[in-house]
């Protein structure tokens, strides 16, 4: 169930490792660092909601920072590692049509996915940065007790979202320009 050029009946390019350059080179180590401080966040939002558990339970503490805390952390790693994932092409997606399709047909859909899938991340993108600049013009909080300011979520949420944005245009990109080449 992967979405991915192989299905399609096309071998990865040379373009997606060495062809492409420093572009590639560049957002390939951004993903990778990202995964690691991603995974890093998502261990600490765990330890965190682990220590709001036992310290409610056997201590009677009043911890109200620390739901809020995980939501930001696990929200922020989701975000922000999604364009490692899309490098991957291992977003979820339904391949049951791809088998009853021809390659040329499959890789036209596979095309005009990726097409659709970088308007709308990129008009989410554009959203996202609009909530942020909103979110720090008019200094909003969470309404919390603990009352963190919400430029945090929102900055994770339009970084995320624009990276994820260049990497879909990236991979746009290679499939013209494999495709091209293809047909010479």
């Amino acid at each position: 169930m992967a979405h991915s050029l192989e299905e399609a009946g096309i071998d990865k390019p040379a373009a997606f490792d060495h062809a492409a350059g420093w572009p590639s080179w560049i957002l390939a180590k951004v993903n990778g660092l990202i995964v690691i401080v991603s995974s890093v966040a998502l261990v600490i939002a765990a330890l965190v909601l682990t220590y709001g558990v036992v310290t409610r339970y056997f201590l009677h503490f009043n911890t109200d920072w620390q739901d809020e805390m995980s939501v930001f952390l696990i929200v922020g790693s989701i975000f922000m590692s999604s364009a490692a994932v899309q490098a991957r092409r291992g977003h979820v997606a339904i391949e049951a049509v791809s088998a009853l399709l021809s390659d040329n047909v499959n890789r036209w859909r596979l095309f005009l996915v990726d097409i659709a899938t970088f308007a709308f991340c990129a008009f989410f993108a554009w959203k996202s940065r609009l909530l942020l600049d909103e979110a720090i013009v008019e200094n909003f909080h969470s309404s919390s007790t603990w009352q963190p300011p919400l430029w945090i979520p929102y900055s994770l949420m339009t970084a995320g979202m624009t990276l994820l944005s260049i990497q879909v245009l990236f991979q746009i990109v290679i499939q013209l320009r494999y495709g091209r080449s293809r047909a010479a």
